[in-house]
C-alpha cells in the first residue's frame, strides 16, 4: 500500500506558550505523531505548529488565498472572508 495514500486522522492540541516553552521536546513529539497544534498566548491562537511534512504538502497546492484559508485546520479561528459588495468610492477628477 503507498503510505502517501494512506491518511491518518489528524487531531489537535492548544497549548498556552509558557507550556509549549516548558516541553517543547513533547510538543515536537505530538505534533509529528498527531498533527499539528495551536499555541496560544493571552488564550488567544497566535502560532499554528505543523510537521515539515504536513508544511510541505500544503506549501506544495497551487491554490489561491481564499482556498487555503477555507480549507485550514484552524477550527478555533473564525474568518470572514465574504467580499462586501457595495459600489466603491467616487473618484473626482
Amino acid at each position: 500500500m503507498d503510505k502517501k495514500k494512506i491518511r491518518r486522522k489528524r487531531r489537535y492540541k492548544v497549548w498556552q506558550l509558557q507550556e509549549a516553552k516548558l516541553q517543547f521536546y513533547k510538543l515536537v513529539n505530538e505534533v509529528v505523531k498527531d498533527g499539528y497544534h495551536t499555541i496560544t498566548k493571552n488564550g488567544e491562537p497566535i502560532v499554528v505548529v505543523v510537521s515539515k511534512e504536513e508544511f510541505e504538502r500544503l506549501s506544495s497546492q497551487k491554490k489561491g488565498i481564499i482556498d487555503f484559508f477555507l480549507e485550514a485546520p484552524l477550527p478555533e479561528i473564525d474568518l470572514d472572508i465574504e467580499r462586501k459588495k457595495d459600489f466603491g468610492r467616487e473618484i473626482h477628477c
